[in-house]
């Protein structure tokens, strides 16, 4: 990929037609949005919408004018056609295989985004190992409150967005300058950005070595104009010499900008005072979402905004009406009989472990649920992944696990949620492995009590959110 292809204009971009493998994907779906916002013309297909799995959601992108296909090449009709697909898309895909017989461009889902956040006037670049998608959801409500009428790329529905006629608002296509990103690091694209303001929450082992990560993160501030970046966690700190310009922010360092005192949890929001060290000024913060987490990102939030010449003050009131995503510890609701249910995105031992810490906060018991995101990420971090469910949840808490999900494909699956299990009890936890999921949720059904709070935790399946809901109307 030349780096003439990301100094394209917007226009550019919406020339010629577009072509999405995994258009329903949650990567795909809001560039595939945005693209259309511009203008272009847009088909794709989709392993789901073929499985039958998710037709209110294809059902909707057909409503806004896509041209959806069944995956089997027949969207490929031109060489005027850019393909875009993801990396680890396979050479077999039909739509692959015709598009190179077309001799069709090609682009990852990466350079496609990072292509129209370079086009964009102001970029505002999300970057960090955990809490990237709601610190973006935080900083586009905040821009959209300002008046700056952003467009705003997510991985995650933001709920603030979301509407009837908008169910999957992924992504907001906005005239402004802005352009607020979630930029990603694991596969390394976090290079292809040239933002006006970098955002950096931490940095932590998910996919990299930390060498790796200590040269991508601090490589991505010093390409920014201005940097926010968080001092509480000192691999991130330690990269502030690269920066060209500061906006700092944290809860336990005395010398952050931008710091919070009078934190008080409840068991769904958060308040506390946002201190602005540069000026004295005090502001008083109320997030409708729970976790000491969300009290970072929130200020991440803030810093990244007040980079963007927005106040501080501004940026705290406008924090206030935030909603939060969707499958963020996203509170489904509670039963006649007391019995509340969560849907979160926890798939990883970091964010599990933020989850898990939140409710862990306030009394009652926890039945945690879990469907691995595939054989191969249990197999790599099933160890971390143990130790925190069994050191996280007490021993009246029990841990609940379905087979991986599985769309296909060659993977070894011999070893499942089985030894996961086994881990946790070694590690002193209590577990059950129950392996289709119907079946774990009758028996969640016949354990829960008054007063437990039900957690559904998952990645890559949109069918936890129906699980979730449909286990609620059991309860």
């Amino acid at each position: 990929m030349t780096s003439e292809h990301h100094d394209l204009h917007a226009s550019d971009l919406s020339g010629h037609p577009w072509f999405f493998c995994g258009i329903g994907g949650s990567g795909m779906l809001p560039l595939a949005l945005i693209l259309k916002g511009h203008g272009a013309k847009v088909a794709g297909s989709d392993r789901s919408r073929d499985q039958g799995r998710t037709p209110e959601k294809f059902a909707w992108l057909e409503s806004l004018g896509f041209d959806l296909h069944p995956q089997d090449g027949s969207g490929i009709t031109s060489a005027e056609q850019t393909l875009v697909a993801s990396a680890a898309v396979e050479d077999t895909v039909p739509e692959v295989v015709r598009a190179k017989e077309f001799g069709c461009p090609r682009m990852s889902r990466a350079q496609l985004l990072a292509t129209l956040f370079n086009a964009a006037p102001f970029g505002i670049a999300i970057g960090g190992t955990s809490g990237k998608s709601t610190v973006t959801g935080m900083t586009g409500w905040i821009m959209t409150h300002a008046g700056r009428d952003p467009t705003i790329m997510n991985g995650a529905v933001m709920k603030n967005f979301a509407s009837p006629d908008a169910p999957f608002a992924s992504a907001r296509v906005g005239e402004g300058e802005v352009f607020v990103s979630e930029v990603d690091e694991s596969d390394g694209s976090i290079a292809l950005y040239r933002p006006k303001v970098a955002v950096l929450g931490n940095v932590s082992l998910d996919h990299k070595s930390l060498e790796e990560l200590r040269q991508l993160f601090g490589d991505f501030l010093a390409r920014s104009d201005i940097s926010a970046i968080n001092l509480d966690d000192a691999e991130t700190a330690a990269l502030a010499p690269h920066a060209k310009a500061l906006v700092t922010f944290g809860i336990s360092s005395p010398d952050a900008q931008i710091g919070a005192s009078d934190v008080v949890e409840g068991p769904t929001s958060l308040t506390a005072t946002v201190l602005d060290r540069r000026d004295g000024t005090s502001h008083a913060l109320a997030l409708k979402v729970p976790g000491r987490h969300n009290l970072y990102n929130a200020l991440a939030a803030i810093a990244a905004a007040n980079a963007a010449r927005v106040s501080v003050a501004e940026a705290v009131a406008a924090l206030g009406s935030f909603v939060g995503l969707a499958r963020r510890f996203d509170i489904v609701g509670t039963s006649p009989s007391g019995v509340t249910v969560i849907d979160d995105f926890g798939h990883n031992p970091d964010k599990v472990s933020a989850t898990l810490a939140t409710l862990k906060a306030h009394p009652g018991r926890v039945i945690a649920f879990f469907q691995p995101h595939g054989y191969g990420p249990l197999r790599q971090m099933g160890h971390e992944l143990a130790e925190v469910l069994a050191t996280k949840l007490g021993p009246d808490d029990v841990t609940i696990l379905c087979d991986p999900v599985y769309f296909g494909g060659t993977v070894d699956r011999s070893q499942g949620s089985e030894r996961i299990v086994r881990l946790i009890e070694a590690d002193g936890g209590l577990a059950e492995y129950v392996p289709s999921r119907e079946d774990c949720a009758s028996r969640i059904v016949e354990i829960a009590r008054p007063g437990d709070r039900v957690v559904v935790m998952g990645a890559r399946d949109d069918t936890l959110t129906v699980f979730a809901k449909d286990l609620l109307a059991r309860l």
